[in-house]
């Protein structure tokens, strides 16, 4: 990580709370920040730069999008965020419009692009398809966040901290996501073989994991925290070259027959963004559920081209 730089395009909540977690963690030591509304991202800078006293090295600066092409990784998170009661897939109209603009300015990156902004899965798409850049580049967020909420639920249930489970959330990161429980373990144990556990409340977690943002929406108006320390670790896995295997949203191009889509499935993650998509093996009502999923996605996008 050492000299790597990464930008940050939209510095609402969420842009400034990854651009607080990468520092904190030491992630990167050259910061570009950006914003349609130029204050905002000087003043972030200026804010940040004021604080390097108690962190790693650093450099904070704004920056125009163009100045982010020698970036080893760029971050969007541009875009209007959700209102109370709104899908992620309603943002879709007015969001769309951002991802064209934002892609015209990015032709000639060739770093990594992690996109944050919603709806995720399909915005990823659409980065992919206008900045042309290899599919294992452009990476959402997906529903990393979504598999971490669900180990942090069942951990409080069963009194167990939540990184000694194995449970992930594929799909969509929305109201179709689904929930692997036939791979979910404790220690190598199924959790559907775990003493106490009441398969009843697989769909009181189900419920719960998708609603989340918006609990989190309807009592403080946006959710950026947990968001913020995701992709910070996220990019930290890409810029460290880790290899690490989390639920990431990529185009999807033959895993489990599917193509023309973007959605969360586990992936290989290193230096060169997404190396590997896994096909792990579901049970039948998953992988109906994933199929469901990936409908749901499909139909958006093809709104956006109709």
């Amino acid at each position: 990580m050492k000299g790597s730089t990464v930008g940050i395009i939209g510095m609402g909540w969420v842009g400034s709370s990854i651009a607080i977690s990468l520092l904190q963690n030491g992630v990167t030591k050259n910061l570009l920040l950006n914003d349609v509304r130029e204050g905002i991202a000087e003043g972030e800078a200026m804010d940040l730069n004021h604080g390097s006293s108690f962190l790693p090295a650093f450099n904070a600066r704004s920056a125009s999008i163009r100045e982010m092409h020698n970036c080893d990784v760029v971050v969007v998170t541009a875009g209007r965020g959700g209102k109370p009661g709104e899908s992620r897939l309603e943002l879709l109209k007015e969001n769309i419009e951002i991802t064209r603009k934002i892609s015209e300015e990015l032709l000639g990156f060739r770093g990594v692009l992690v996109v944050v902004s919603n709806p995720v899965d399909v915005l990823t798409y659409y980065y992919q398809k206008f900045t042309g850049l290899p599919v294992g580049k452009v990476i959402g967020t997906g529903t990393f966040l979504d598999s971490v909420r669900l180990r942090e639920m069942i951990g409080e249930e069963m009194g167990i901290e939540p990184k000694s489970i194995q449970a992930d959330v594929l799909g969509e990161h929305g109201d179709s996501s689904v929930m692997f429980w036939s791979k979910a373990s404790i220690g190598g144990i199924s959790l559907r073989n775990w003493e106490d556990w009441n398969p009843e409340r697989e769909g009181v977690f189900r419920d719960k994991v998708r609603k989340a943002a918006q609990e989190i929406i309807r009592r403080k108006g946006a959710t950026n925290h947990a968001i913020g320390l995701v992709t910070a670790s996220l990019v930290k896995y890409i810029l460290r070259d880790d290899r690490r295997v989390v639920t990431l949203s990529v185009v999807i191009e033959e895993a489990y027959g599917l193509k023309d889509v973007a959605l969360s499935l586990p992936c290989l993650v290193g230096g060169n963004g997404v190396e590997r998509v896994l096909e792990p093996r579901l049970d039948e009502q998953e992988h109906e559920q994933l199929m469901h999923s990936a409908e749901v996605l499909r139909r958006a996008i093809q709104s956006v081209e109709a």
